[in-house]
């Protein structure tokens, strides 16, 4: 809740009255706890932070799958198909490798299971380095496996995208202060994970 400190006095009964105004009617919370002994704690009041990237991300992506959905129904847009269409479009997030084509399909669902983003295509062009019963395999990377650059264009594409769709976006100075903030997160989250053999 925000709220000012307006007073502070000592009753008789040696006890300190702190009052406070607010603009959000605290009524109700009130006659909750009134006969209750509660737990205030008080701290210097800041605006809340601009979006967080991904959640960014994801609401340019709702609002971009609504118009390609008025602009070309006959595809029958998703926000999958918005969200892995635009990272086919970021350069570095993905390799070419060459396996077994009878493997191709079980490591497309263990690569995929739980990532919307991660992708695994046959490529043209036939046999991975000449040999028979092989595959050229392109491996593309969801968001969650972006470094702070690459969630940076990504973000930076989804903005481009949405601007020429007619949707508002934020200013250049907010998206550079919300990727830099995701990427302290996400780094933090990186090292907090157990190493690996």
């Amino acid at each position: 809740m925000k709220a000012e400190l307006r007073d502070i006095t000592k009753s008789m009964d040696g006890k300190y009255v702190v009052t406070y105004t607010t603009t959000e009617d605290p009524r109700e919370m009130f006659d909750e706890l009134k006969d209750f002994a509660v737990e205030v704690k008080i701290r210097k009041y800041s605006e809340p932070r601009s979006l967080r990237a991904n959640r960014y991300a994801w609401e340019l992506i709702d609002q971009i799958t609504e118009k390609m959905q008025q602009k070309e129904p006959w595809v029958k847009w998703t926000q999958k198909m918005v969200y892995r269409n635009a990272i086919k479009e970021m350069g570095g997030v993905s390799q070419i490798c060459g396996m077994k084509t009878l493997a191709v399909d079980y490591f497309r669902a263990q690569w995929e299971y739980g990532h919307v983003g991660r992708q695994v295509e046959i490529l043209d062009g036939g046999m991975a380095s000449g040999k028979e019963g092989w595959s050229n395999v392109r491996i593309w990377f969801g968001s969650s496996d972006f470094t702070s650059a690459q969630m940076a264009q990504f973000i930076n594409n989804l903005i481009q995208d949405a601007e020429g769709l007619g949707i508002p976006t934020i200013t250049p100075q907010e998206e550079e202060r919300m990727v830099k903030d995701w990427g302290k997160r996400h780094e933090r989250a990186e090292s907090a994970q157990p190493a690996t053999a």
